[in-house]
């Protein structure tokens, strides 16, 4: 994680009390730790009748892609033209004031479909699925034909690629890949390769192989990593369920049979030994529990839950509080699905709020901060007790599939149509 210092009083009061303000960068999918939760210490208070103080809002458009932040830059995937054809662009703004900075086109921007059909402006949803990772001076970008970018944060010029349909025999999958590109100490990981390279690690320096593994089918899920047991690890939700292998070889750990239908898009969910999972078209959700023997790891069923009613998230991947899931729980309920809190450790359902459909929430300081797919922001305490809602506001047009980003007291969030930088200090 980096971390900025801030400053913010007078010179006679400095004098006095100097303050300090730690601020954590955003910079990659679900934030620092892959799993939605700032580690910001920031209250968020009731919003103004004309809501909160927006800072910026700039037009984006199309694609799913939510922001990474790090530094002074906001980096986002968009569908642009450029000479004629649509191209995948990824676009780095000014955090301040959401002035473009760079772009770099990544790929071509002709999509299959996957905006579905069946929600409110489709027409123009599709677009780039995955989001930038930022690592120190450098932007890693996994574009839907599984071509892996890194480019230079300041610059956008490419410094290396890797094509893998080319040259690890890859498998992509219906509507593309959307996953996006994880990194832990000098390694960048990503799956989509063929057999025995289906899941790779690469120097994220380099872009060297490192170590490449497994004969397993992608998805549209984002690898997490962890630590369980004492053993740092990747997991990854594919067709066969979760797969967890050893960070710096690519060791089998463990697996969790769980069924595969169409797609399945939200990432692993961890806490303590425990693992959560789920997926729409009927599957459902579960978790199970991790215990080690010896350097034996094995993971055991706690539950599984079927069904699109319950606990399937389609791409909307809850946090984890105390024990609690909190989270967008439906399957294509557009504008109606609820926001949820589950026990974790049983699946039960403690309490739902409908009218937020398939959006997605982050975590901070006891708060649940929720995008619903319409563009309202709403914050809510994080506690099983009951719904108790803090505050919400309309706060950007278009369909919004994507994770709002949290980086010192601002809130980045995009639709299918713009982006916007909300002041929640």
């Amino acid at each position: 994680m980096t971390y900025k210092h801030y400053c913010a009083v007078s010179l006679a009061a400095s004098l006095l009390v100097p303050t300090l303000c730690l601020a954590a960068d955003w910079p990659q999918y679900r934030g620092p730790r892959g799993d939605g939760i700032s580690t910001e210490n920031l209250s968020i208070k009731p919003f103004p009748p004309s809501g909160p103080k927006v800072l910026w809002k700039v037009p984006l458009r199309n694609g799913f892609s939510s922001f990474a932040v790090s530094g002074n830059r906001a980096y986002t995937q968009v569908n642009r033209d450029l000479d004629g054809s649509a191209r995948e662009v990824v676009v780095a703004l000014d955090a301040a004031n959401g002035q473009e900075v760079w772009f770099a086109a990544v790929g071509s921007g002709k999509y299959d479909g996957g905006g579905d059909s069946g929600a409110e402006d489709n027409k123009g949803g599709d677009g780039p699925r995955s989001t930038p990772t930022v690592n120190g001076d450098k932007v890693y970008v996994f574009n839907q034909h599984l071509l892996l970018y890194c480019l230079d944060a300041s610059t956008g010029k490419t410094n290396w690629t890797k094509d893998l349909v080319k040259e690890y025999a890859g498998r992509n999958i219906g509507w593309k890949s959307a996953a996006s590109v994880v990194t832990d100490g000098d390694l960048a990981f990503v799956s989509g390769g063929g057999p025995g390279e289906s899941l790779l690690a690469l120097n994220k320096t380099s872009g060297q192989v490192v170590w490449k593994a497994h004969d397993e089918k992608t998805t549209h899920a984002t690898p997490v990593v962890a630590t369980i047991q004492g053993v740092r690890q990747v997991i990854f939700f594919m067709q066969s369920g979760l797969v967890s292998v050893k960070a710096q070889d690519g060791q089998l750990l463990w697996k969790f049979p769980f069924r595969y239908s169409v797609s399945t898009a939200s990432s692993p969910v961890v806490d303590g030994d425990v693992v959560y999972c789920s997926a729409g078209y009927g599957v459902g959700g579960g978790a199970c529990k991790i215990s080690r023997t010896g350097d034996h790891l094995t993971a055991t069923e706690l539950y599984k839950i079927s069904g699109d009613k319950k606990i399937a998230n389609h791409w909307s991947t809850p946090v984890v509080l105390n024990g609690y899931l909190y989270g967008m729980f439906s399957f294509k309920d557009f504008g109606k699905g609820p926001l949820k809190c589950v026990e974790l450790a049983t699946g039960q359902i403690k309490w739902e709020q409908p009218g937020f459909g398939p959006g997605n929430v982050v975590a901070v300081n006891g708060q649940i901060v929720a995008l619903s797919d319409k563009g309202v922001l709403v914050v809510v305490k994080a506690t099983p007790e009951a719904y108790t809602e803090i505050t919400r506001a309309q706060v950007i047009t278009g369909k919004c599939w994507s994770t709002p980003a949290l980086s010192d007291g601002r809130l980045y969030v995009r639709s299918t149509k713009e982006g916007a930088c909300i002041d929640l200090r």
